[in-house]
């Protein structure tokens, strides 16, 4: 082989390996805005869920209040106060 079939074969080989980094730096940038679009729409949904937590919780304690328990308890359960009499306090 003489010297310019060996510079030939070096360019050659340059060229390759220039040309698969390229193909793999435009892989590599589509690859980050791909998971960084899932990325977004993983917060917005983050986001949705929060705010229907906060929406969730507010609806336990409305049902929980003790003016929606006791009008539930007299009519359903036929529950009443307990008089003074009925009531017993313990001492330790």
């Amino acid at each position: 082989m003489n010297e310019r079939q060996r510079i030939l074969m070096v360019v050659t080989l340059l060229f390759s390996l220039m040309l698969t980094s390229a193909i793999l730096l435009v892989y590599s940038k589509h690859q980050s805005r791909k998971l960084f679009v899932e990325l977004q729409q993983l917060k917005l949904e983050v986001n949705a869920l929060n705010t229907e937590w906060s929406q969730l919780q507010l609806e336990q304690s409305a049902w929980s209040e003790h003016g929606h328990i006791e009008p539930i308890a007299r009519e359903r359960l036929s529950m009443v106060m307990p008089g003074p009499d009925d009531v017993v306090f313990v001492k330790q």
